[in-house]
């Protein structure tokens, strides 16, 4: 397939008919964590999302505890360990025990999990769960899951004959805390990953092959580099846009670079940072900052010349300035970000919020912002 550029048109009908692994979007973002109770609490209070499902041993599951939580098309499930007594459940453990709180599963819904598997497989995936049923009174997912970079999968579900509350197992649950009057999110915009130095193109050539994905972006040398620190990424996507994947990996620098750092503390390749797409970015950081999400910080000097390069946007400067949002512009429109400072001790994790107007980029005019900005809490911490 050819390489998608933003203003590619092709439509995302005619794109998945052409397709040889079609997806109908991100299903859910998985998380292994220490106290799925308190996770959810946080994301619930601190984040705006409704927990809409769960499951532990109320309803039968002895060995993990899961939240589900929504917001528009977004949903994370955060699941921890009970008490280990199958090989999944001593994954689990294992995972937070050596990586902290993390991704563990980008799940992607497809319209058939039992062709997107053998599709992937016999493009050299490696298989970690060939195609499955579950079922209960709301109809029946199928499922199945392949290996990605570190220790993350991809489960890949086909829910079109499901109307449960999530999946079989599950079982509808109360909001912990009464969500805000408006979203403050509607989808999951992209998920990156962090691999190893070397490691890119191996995994941007693993999506390509195994999922048909194509390469939308390139970042390098001086696009992505600061004094001190720099970094390589592509992003990968499929052929309607939906899933996009940027891929980040180290580069030779003075100093360690944010890719270092996360690569040392989580023990590895990982998911990096989730962007979560909203139609108000200037209410959502308000709502988030209300709610005790930190985020990073801007140097009043990025805003001074803001308006020379990025042009007029529907935020005056002052309310960007004031919030920290930054902007970027390119041929196809602009766009309006702000990142979270890691959400867990460990410096890993983190969070974008996005807010498009007809750019498709990742905010490429705002990468010394952001990488002096992650700098000045790298030397903080003392990982610079």
């Amino acid at each position: 397939m050819a390489a998608l550029s933003s203003n590619s048109h092709v439509t995302p009908h005619t794109a998945r008919q052409a397709d040889p692994f079609p997806v109908k979007g991100m299903d859910a973002v998985v998380f292994a964590v220490g106290n799925a109770k308190q996770a959810a609490h946080y994301y619930s209070s601190a984040f705006g999302m409704k927990l809409v499902a769960y499951s532990g041993p109320e309803n039968g599951s002895r060995e993990t505890a899961s939240y589900v939580l929504e917001n528009g098309g977004a949903r994370f499930v955060l699941t921890s360990v009970i008490k280990a007594t199958s090989d999944w459940g001593r994954f689990l453990e294992a995972h937070v025990a050596e990586h902290g709180d993390g991704v563990i599963d980008l799940a992607i819904e497809v319209p058939d999990a039992r062709a997107a598997y053998a599709y992937a497989v016999e493009h050299g995936a490696t298989g970690l769960e060939e195609p499955y049923d579950t079922k209960d009174e709301y109809g029946t997912v199928v499922r199945a899951a392949i290996a990605t970079y570190g220790r993350t999968r991809h489960t890949l579900v086909e829910r079109t004959e499901y109307d449960g509350p999530y999946l079989p197992g599950f079982v509808a649950a109360d909001p912990i805390v009464e969500p805000p009057a408006r979203r403050t999110f509607q989808a999951i915009d992209h998920c990156v990953g962090n691999v190893e130095l070397g490691k890119m193109n191996e995994w941007v050539a693993f999506y390509n092959k195994v999922m048909g994905f194509t390469n939308m972006k390139e970042f390098v040398g001086d696009d992505i580099a600061t004094e001190y620190s720099a970094l390589m990424s592509k992003v990968v996507a499929d052929g309607t846009l939906k899933v996009k994947f940027p891929i980040n990996e180290p580069a030779i620098a003075k100093k360690k670079s944010q890719i270092d750092e996360y690569l040392e503390f989580y023990g590895g390749a990982g998911v990096q940072h989730i962007a979560l797409a909203t139609n108000d970015i200037v209410e959502t950081v308000r709502t988030m900052r209300a709610g005790g999400v930190r985020f990073l910080d801007t140097p009043d000097s990025y805003y001074d010349t803001l308006g020379e390069w990025a042009g007029e946007t529907r935020v005056p400067v002052e309310t960007l300035r004031e919030l920290k949002i930054l902007v970027d512009r390119d041929e196809d429109g602009y766009l309006l970000q702000i990142f979270t400072k890691p959400v867990q001790d460990r410096p890993t994790v983190f969070f974008e919020l996005i807010e498009r107007h007809g750019s498709m980029g990742f905010g490429k005019g705002n990468f010394k912002a952001l990488f002096e900005a992650i700098e000045r809490e790298q030397a903080r911490r003392g990982n610079l």
